[in-house]
């Protein structure tokens, strides 16, 4: 005599040892300590007024407010990509022996070159829109920047209009309105100038179906195009804050990475 069928989902063994998944691969990745030395601020209007007539300054914070992500095939080297970073920061600090706030902004550059492999996919799915994403080329790598905010090392004040300093920059509207008032973007007046401490990690990314197990993965090797020209030795005795970017479950009483400074 054949069993009763019952209704209702079947019942399956659960997986044991590895599960089935769709995710982002990641395909390469590095991890860097960079000590930006002397790099421009541009202060606030009313902090400029502020640093006009300042005898010194004394750096308080610095916050990462965005960082925007470029990737670029090399077609000398089939796989492999540079990614453009530009790093968009809220320094805060205060003048000396006054105690008055100042704050501005500094922008730092960063390129990294990464393999990404090759891929000839073009991706679709239910949520796909005809009117929007109509593509001509196979999706590309997706670049992926983590990073927490710097370490501010140093401030200082230096004279107005010396011709070894970039051209000033183009800073996006919407950078502006987080700084949340209008910045001085011209050469006049003293200039302010920023030394940080920066924490990153980049990697390249592919979606893929696999079949694994995870666990925590940081990458070992240093960016490449990193300089190493300015040893910064104070911040060269930071150790790499791990904890930052795997948060723990508990949080332990022992000494932080920025209890060092």
């Amino acid at each position: 005599m054949a069993d009763k069928v019952l209704p209702g989902p079947v019942e399956r063994p659960r997986p044991t040892g590895s599960v089935n998944i769709h995710t982002d691969k990641i395909l390469d990745a590095c991890r860097d300590k960079d000590c930006i030395d002397d790099l421009r601020v541009y202060p606030t209007v009313s902090s400029q007024a502020v640093i006009d007539s300042a005898f010194s300054v004394r750096p308080e914070s610095a916050s990462l407010i965005y960082a925007d992500v470029n990737v670029d095939a090399i077609s000398f080297n089939r796989g492999y990509y540079t990614v453009d970073v530009t790093y968009f920061y809220l320094v805060c600090g205060e003048t000396f022996p006054d105690g008055t706030p100042v704050r501005g902004l500094a922008v730092f550059d960063k390129r990294v070159i990464l393999y990404g492999s090759e891929g000839s996919v073009k991706r679709f799915s239910s949520r796909s829109d005809m009117k929007t994403d109509i593509v001509t080329e196979p999706l590309g790598p997706l670049a992926v920047v983590e990073a927490v905010d710097p370490i501010a090392l140093s401030l200082r004040i230096g004279d107005g209009g010396s011709g070894d300093d970039p051209a000033l920059r183009s800073i996006p509207q919407e950078i502006i309105d987080a700084i949340g008032e209008e910045l001085n973007l011209t050469d006049t007046g003293k200039r302010l100038y920023v030394t940080l401490g920066q924490f990153s990690m980049i990697r390249l990314e592919r979606s893929v179906p696999l079949s694994l197990s995870a666990e925590n993965y940081l990458p070992e090797s240093e960016c490449a195009g990193s300089s190493g020209d300015d040893p910064c030795t104070m911040f060269s005795r930071v150790r790499f804050p791990v904890e930052e970017f795997f948060p723990p479950e508990t949080l332990p009483h022992e000494e932080q990475y920025r209890d060092l400074i």
